[in-house]
C-alpha cells in the first residue's frame, strides 16, 4: 500500500477531519531558545528559515492584538534534579541552565514587551506550567503553534491542547526538527488526531479577521 492509498483509508475511516478555527486565538512560540536554534549546539539546527516565518506570524499576531505566549526549558537546581529522567534520555538537556544564554529566546524574534513566557521542564507547554489557566482567563480556544522541535514539544504540545479542548493549529512552515523524517511524520500524525496543520499565510489571515471571526 502506497502512502497516498494509506491515508486515503484512514480519512474514509474517519481519521484527519478538520478541527477549524475557533473565534479567540493565541499564538505559542515553542522554544526557538538560542540552544535550539543555534546549529551547532547539541540540541540545535539550522532553523533560519523557520525564524522568518514565525516571525511573520508574530507580526501579524501582534498587529491583530492577538496574545502571543513564548515558551522556555529551564533548570535552576544544581544537580538538575528538576530535569528528572528526561536528562538521562537527553544529555544536551544540561545545557538548559536557569539565567544561561541558551535558554533566552533567539535574538532574530520579534518579542514584543507584551509577551508573556511559559517556563517549562519537560516537553509539553501544558505540564507544570500555568498556561492553561491563562490561556482560560483570556477566553482563547485556538491554540495556533510554532516553534521547535515538530516531533517532541511542539506534538506534546498539541495533543494536551486537543485533550483541553482547544482547537490546535501548526503553522506548517514555521516548526523545525532536527530530524527530517520525524519533522514530516510528526505533521502526518498531528493532522491524523490532534489538529489541524496550516499555512502561515491562512493563520495570517485568520488573525487580521479580528472581531469577524467565525468557527468554522
Amino acid at each position: 500500500m502506497t502512502p497516498s492509498d494509506e491515508f486515503a483509508e484512514l480519512e474514509q475511516r474517519g481519521f484527519g477531519r478538520r478541527v477549524g478555527f475557533g473565534r479567540s486565538p493565541a499564538l505559542l512560540v515553542v522554544d526557538f531558545l538560542q540552544a535550539f536554534t543555534d546549529p551547532t549546539s547539541a540540541l540545535g539546527a539550522a532553523v533560519d528559515d523557520e525564524i522568518s516565518a514565525v516571525n511573520r506570524l508574530l507580526d501579524s499576531a501582534h498587529e491583530s492584538s492577538v496574545p502571543v505566549f513564548f515558551s522556555s526549558i529551564s533548570y535552576s537546581e544544581v544537580d538538575l534534579g528538576d530535569a528528572g529522567v528526561w536528562l538521562r534520555k537527553i544529555g544536551g538537556l544540561a545545557a538548559l541552565r536557569a539565567n544561561t544564554p541558551e535558554v533566552a529566546q533567539d535574538p532574530r524574534l520579534h518579542v514584543d514587551a507584551g509577551d508573556a513566557l511559559i517556563v517549562k521542564k519537560y516537553a509539553s507547554c501544558f505540564f507544570g506550567t500555568d498556561l492553561q489557566s491563562r490561556l482560560q482567563f483570556r477566553r482563547i480556544d485556538t491554540l495556533v503553534v510554532a516553534g521547535c522541535s515538530t516531533s517532541g514539544c511542539v506534538r506534546a504540545t498539541v495533543v494536551d491542547a486537543c485533550q483541553l479542548g482547544l482547537h490546535a493549529i501548526v503553522a506548517r512552515e514555521a516548526v523545525a526538527d532536527r530530524s527530517g523524517r520525524a519533522h514530516r511524520q510528526s505533521l502526518i500524525d498531528i493532522e491524523m488526531k490532534y489538529g489541524d496543520v496550516r499555512s502561515v499565510e491562512q493563520i495570517s489571515t485568520y488573525f487580521a479577521q479580528g472581531d469577524q471571526r467565525i468557527s468554522e
